[in-house]
């Protein structure tokens, strides 16, 4: 789910957003001209949001072969323009949402000169699923690791939000090699899976996600998931935050994940083997906690919780913000991450100098 401040029939960015007027205008123009991928539900043409439409319109579509369907999976991402030697950034998203979470992120990162993926998670977002694979734990594990095996082939930063985290450690630990670093935000890693929505007849289930993307719930999901918004402002990033809700297949592979039961990675978090002497822990690398101080989703309680039990971790909490920052504060997101690459950047060079 997203946020946006709208005026008339122009949203404009969160204030935490810094833009020069020009390129203010130039992104307002492109998002009122380009056209949408034919893919993208024609809700997207009532999107007033200049940030939303402007990513929209980068959406496509990449093949991802997997071992689970005879074919390959039409994968939706927003691909970097140029890329390039240095390590890439990849942003997945949270549960229940698509790579339009990082509309206003996204860019800002692309300024600072990273190349940037954003990746939607198999079962989310706006793939091609007309013929549904299996949605669980270990088929979005692998069309992740094959995604990453087929375009982005080198280790990378890996950014998971909310149940994105999860996604993030579980596959950390299952493919090391692919990431270097992680950045985990109001990091929802401590639940049990979906918990007893696992055991729900299919009936009830089905019930239950038609609930999940009508547009009350998401109205009141975004009063509790941003620290300061008015009704006023909330319906155009509702309608963001459901947009891929419209996807014919959505209601079956939102079941499918529930019934499947979940992540479950506190264990993962936990994990610490002792060879030699020596703790070994099963995440290794080293990793940026980002936290909204004003979460109602996730107690910053927890946030202080994974920054003791992750071996090689720094916290850093956002103030008056809820809990989807690089939504509400997308500036200082952004900034805490730039300078936890380059801050390891120069460690190691300076490394590599006095060697």
């Amino acid at each position: 789910m997203v946020f946006s401040a709208s005026v008339g029939s122009v949203a404009l960015p969160p204030p935490s957003v810094r833009v020069s007027a020009k390129r203010w205008s130039s992104v307002v123009v492109a998002a009122a001209h380009e056209p949408f991928p034919s893919f993208l539900p024609k809700l997207i043409d009532r999107i007033h949001d200049p940030f939303a439409r402007r990513l929209a319109m980068r959406i496509q579509r990449l093949p991802v072969p997997v071992r689970f369907s005879e074919n390959p999976i039409m994968s939706s991402c927003v691909k970097p323009l140029i890329q390039k030697k240095e390590t890439p950034i990849v942003l997945l998203h949270g549960f229940d949402s698509s790579c339009m979470e990082w509309r206003y992120a996204y860019p800002l990162l692309e300024e600072s000169g990273f190349e940037t993926w954003a990746i939607d998670i198999l079962g989310w977002g706006f793939s091609d699923l007309e013929k549904l694979p299996a949605c669980d734990v270990v088929s979005k594990r692998e069309h992740f690791y094959q995604f990453w095996k087929s375009y982005i082939k080198r280790p990378m930063i890996l950014v998971g939000p909310s149940l994105g985290s999860a996604v993030a450690v579980d596959f950390t630990v299952n493919y090391p090699e692919a990431v270097e670093k992680l950045v985990l935000i109001d990091a929802s890693v401590y639940a049990e899976g979906t918990g007893k929505l696992a055991t729900l007849p299919k009936a009830v289930a089905y019930a239950g996600v038609y609930l999940l993307k009508s547009l009350p719930l998401r109205l009141y999901a975004n009063y509790l998931t941003f620290y300061n918004v008015s009704f006023s402002t909330s319906l155009d990033c509702t309608n963001v935050g459901r947009l891929h809700c419209l996807m014919p297949w959505w209601d079956d592979a939102t079941v499918g994940f529930m019934t499947s039961g979940g992540y479950n990675v506190s264990s993962l978090i936990e994990k610490v083997y002792t060879i030699s002497q020596l703790q070994v822990y099963e995440v290794k690398q080293k990793t940026l906690i980002i936290w909204g101080e004003n979460d109602r989703i996730i107690s910053n309680k927890l946030a202080v919780q994974l920054h003791c039990e992750l071996p090689d971790a720094v916290i850093r909490q956002i103030p008056n913000c809820g809990h989807i920052p690089h939504l509400e504060k997308p500036s200082s997101v952004v900034k805490l991450i730039v300078e936890f690459v380059q801050r390891e950047a120069k460690k190691l060079d300076k490394c590599v100098t006095q060697v």
